[in-house]
């Protein structure tokens, strides 16, 4: 028996609880889990609040990340023992996730842990950090580099933001913040942002092509904050997009891209294949500095998942929220 946040849902609607489940219940695959650590993220909170179609199976264990021991495995990279990592895959959507005790998934969805790291700590960095790293060579591949001057990162208090904001700096590169809480200055400041701008400039209408200011971008909100993000993006400089926080609509002009070659890259990190997932983990443990995963992450219980997910909705949360699970 496990403990295991479900969801479910009938004709009367969705209901969410923490249960107690029989290992028999779990989904197929080759690789058993004893989950050490998951994470909420944004996805996690929408999926219990019921407030985005993500579950797309019922019912569901949510939780799109976890890191833990190897309990039994039928999959010849993973044995008995082995720690490991999961991001993505269509886990807390289509097949159970992390937000459990206990989890049974395929083996070419993990990752061994990175030996930088502990399993609370790669949960403190989870999808979102990973997501983050993404960006990151993102913007590297499309020719950004520290000496091409100021980049943007929006939604900079949230998960992806956080870590974005501490791996560019920690490469070099000057980082302007954009935040909807001021009170969050002087935390992004010690993340290594250069200077803080409120998200007002950035969520009304503007111009089709504005003045040239950022080298590149890492953008986590989506919207009229995008739209005015790659207006203002300098000659083929390039803007890493990967959320939706602002909304799915982007109401902007083609100007910025055949005007000033500005590249708009997609990140999506759910399917992204094994070996940039590789090279994104050995990254972060190269260029982030685990000191600052105290700075950016919160723990919660197991049973706490449900109430702490209307907060992340409603944006009152900073950085990351980790729920270790212990062994």
């Amino acid at each position: 028996m496990f403990r295991a946040v479900l969801i479910d849902k009938d004709d009367n609607g969705q209901r969410v609880a923490l249960t107690t489940l029989d290992e028999g219940q779990l989904p197929e695959g080759d690789v058993t889990v004893r989950i050490a650590c998951s994470t909420l993220n944004y996805k996690d909170a929408l999926a219990i609040t019921g407030k985005a179609p993500v579950v797309r199976k019922f019912p569901m264990v949510p939780g799109i990340d976890f890191a833990g021991v190897v309990e039994r495995s039928d999959h010849p990279g993973f044995r008995a023992g082995d720690k490991v990592v999961l991001n993505g895959w269509g886990v807390g959507e289509v097949h159970w996730g992390g937000l459990a005790e206990l989890a049974r998934v395929k083996g070419e969805w993990l990752l061994p842990l990175e030996p930088a790291f502990t399993m609370q700590q790669a949960m403190s960095i989870g999808t979102a950090g990973y997501t983050a790293m993404l960006c990151v060579m993102a913007l590297e591949r499309h020719g950004v580099r520290p000496e091409s001057g100021e980049v943007l990162v929006t939604g900079a208090a949230g998960g992806v933001g956080s870590v974005a904001v501490a791996v560019l700096a920690r490469l070099g590169y000057e980082v302007a913040a954009v935040t909807g809480r001021v009170e969050e200055a002087d935390y992004l400041t010690r993340l290594g942002a250069r200077r803080i701008l409120p998200r007002s400039e950035f969520s009304e209408p503007g111009k089709p092509l504005a003045k040239e200011r950022w080298a590149g971008a890492v953008d986590v909100v989506g919207g009229q904050v995008l739209a005015n993000v790659c207006a203002s993006v300098k000659y083929r400089g390039a803007v890493a997009a990967c959320g939706l926080a602002g909304g799915l609509a982007f109401p902007a002009t083609v100007a910025p891209f055949i005007l000033r070659g500005v590249t708009l890259a997609g990140i999506d990190s759910v399917m992204c294949p094994l070996e940039e997932r590789r090279e994104a983990w050995r990254r972060l443990g190269q260029h982030l500095d685990p000191a600052l995963l105290g700075e950016m992450t919160q723990r919660i219980a197991l049973e706490d998942a449900i109430t702490v997910s209307e907060r992340l909705i409603a944006g009152a949360v900073r950085g990351r929220v980790i729920v270790p699970i212990d062994l």
